[in-house]
């Protein structure tokens, strides 16, 4: 096992900028950069030995600058959308930054994912150190109070843990100095084939949920609850995610329902229908955003690729979107004596 920190060139500022790769036994690879904490690369072996890199990205920090879709960054302080760009906490109205129409879509302007954060390895008892020992990258990033309109300090901890089992461990943690929301994940875009392979509509897609939570024109839910079955948000079985797009669902982004048990639990299977490379996913979490990035229009990404609409998934595990509106769902509701623990768990494998 082995971490290395590279030089990823500056910011607009010129702020340096580093790559973190972390290597394991089995040969696989992770390149996460403390630009947005984000995912930049993920190397893995296919079931002839020969390693995939599986996860879109870019090759410049300026790309993860203007990060127009969240590629492989981490998302807060809360993922997904909130209605108005306004919520009520405590007898109180907070006003937020609207950046998608009259709402707030992943926390609001000055993105999280588009931010510097501070980056240490940490070897395997805790203690910081550039070392071939240490398996974990950590990244610190502080926000204040009033940041993007959300009230109290909250000082964040994003955790990289690579396994030599393939496990790509994600542990978030979030120590807030007033009751607010706080609800963080990661937006990474796979592609199993490859990262440059194309469509994703022929990767099969196992979930675990039983109910979603329909959303409306804006993708924001409107507090129901609904089963699975005869709809296209069927995931119970393995099926290929293109299967059940027609007529009015022409792409997924949608929340589909784990539960609120707070138990860590596998919830989801990714299979890649070429390569053969298969993804687990693993969460405490009550939901999983699934986006099949119908948007995606990219020039020059990593390796000189060209992403293209359903070029890649993101399973983004998560609280229901907007659950401070409908109290249904489990609140991402965080005070200093409460803060915001989760672990998410990428493992990787082949048929």
């Amino acid at each position: 096992m082995s971490v290395h920190a590279l030089d990823f060139g500056t910011t607009r500022t010129g702020q340096p900028v580093h790559l973190y790769r972390l290597k394991n036994a089995s040969g696989m690879e992770v390149d996460v950069t403390d630009l947005g904490a984000s995912i930049v690369a993920a190397r893995v072996p296919n079931s002839n030995g020969e390693l995939v890199d599986v996860a879109l990205g870019f090759d410049e920090p300026e790309r993860y600058e203007n990060n127009t879709h969240a590629m492989g960054g981490i998302v807060g302080r809360v993922a997904g959308r909130i209605a108005d760009a306004s919520f009520e906490l405590e007898g109180r109205t907070f006003e937020l930054t609207a950046n998608e129409g009259a709402n707030t879509l992943h926390g609001g302007c000055d993105l999280w994912y588009e931010r510097l954060w501070e980056g240490a390895m940490v070897g395997r008892k805790g203690d910081r150190r550039r070392s071939t020992s240490a398996d974990t990258v950590i990244f610190g990033l502080f926000s204040p109070d009033g940041d993007q309109g959300f009230p109290g300090d909250v000082d964040v901890r994003v955790t990289y843990r690579l396994t030599d089992a393939n496990e790509l461990v994600i542990i978030y943690d979030a120590q807030p100095s007033l009751t607010t929301l706080i609800n963080l994940t990661n937006h990474a875009y796979w592609n199993l084939n490859g990262h440059d392979d194309g469509e994703v509509l022929g990767h099969l897609l196992h979930v675990a949920a039983e109910r979603y939570a329909p959303a409306g024109p804006l993708h924001i839910p409107s507090g129901r609850k609904v089963n699975v079955g005869g709809t296209p948000f069927d995931f119970r079985l393995p099926k290929a995610i293109g299967r059940d797009l027609s007529g009015r669902i022409t792409n997924y982004d949608h929340t589909l329902l784990l539960g609120s048990d707070g138990k860590q639990r596998k919830v989801a299977t990714l299979t890649g229908e070429k390569s053969c490379i298969v993804m687990d996913v693993y969460t405490d979490l009550p939901s999983i955003q699934v986006y099949t990035a119908q948007k995606l229009m990219v020039e020059g990404a990593k390796d000189g690729a060209a992403y293209r609409p359903y070029g890649g998934v993101a399973l983004e595990t998560q609280y229901v979107p907007d659950a401070i509106h409908h109290t249904v769902f489990k609140q991402p509701v965080f005070s200093p004596e409460h803060p915001f623990h989760s672990s998410t768990t990428y493992a990787f494998s082949t048929l």
